[in-house]
């Protein structure tokens, strides 16, 4: 079951906003009607959050499963986007 609050509504009563999401409840938040935002339980987030590889990680594990040539790009296509330059100066 769901429950919504406008933003208004919600200023005012975020203590029991917060416990229905602790306790499984999930909370919109709309603004003019229309859902903006919702308040979930942290363990809500961070299952959602959880185990997912860093995007590094994941293209690593796709090159060495797949070839660019399998993929169709060229060994270079992501050559022309990255930067070659030192950076800006930082003074410290």
């Amino acid at each position: 079951m769901s429950h919504r609050y406008s933003i208004a509504e919600a200023r005012s009563s975020l203590p029991s906003i917060v416990d229905q999401a602790e306790a499984g409840v999930e909370i919109q938040l709309t603004r003019r009607g229309k859902p903006v935002a919702a308040v979930v339980a942290l363990r809500v987030l961070e299952r959602l959050r959880g185990d997912r590889p860093l995007f590094r990680t994941a293209y690593q594990a796709f090159l060495k499963r797949y070839s660019l040539d399998d993929v169709g790009l060229d060994h270079d296509f992501f050559a022309p986007f990255r930067e070659k330059s030192p950076g800006r100066k930082v003074s410290l």
